[in-house]
């Protein structure tokens, strides 16, 4: 039986790694002014879903109708489901934020 590279090991690894390498870069380049780069993105981010999921409940209304009480409320529960996600991009967005320009203040 033929032991396995370590190097394949960390091959699942590696997209978290390439994902993770921006917001690394942007707040070792730029500091403060990183962070809040990085919160307004995750506020748009937050918005984008915000609005695709409004548009899609929208979609379906429109194409199919007022549908019954099942698929209503399964369609409710997915509009939600990503007004929640989108709440908790906005909250951690804000705080990154409040967080870069505190830095800028206090720290730089």
């Amino acid at each position: 039986m033929r032991k396995q590279s370590e190097a394949m090991l960390l091959l699942p690894l590696l997209p978290v790694f390439l994902v993770g390498m921006f917001p690394m870069l942007l707040i070792g380049m730029l500091g403060s002014a990183g962070l809040v780069i990085f919160g307004i993105l995750m506020i748009r981010v937050g918005l984008a879903g915000t609005m695709d999921a409004h548009g899609d409940f929208n979609q379906e209304i429109i194409a199919h109708g007022y549908a019954s009480g099942p698929e209503r409320a399964a369609q409710a529960s997915d509009l939600q489901a990503a007004s929640r996600m989108s709440l908790l991009l906005h909250l951690s967005g804000a705080a990154m934020i409040v967080a870069g320009i505190a830095g800028l203040f206090l720290v730089g």
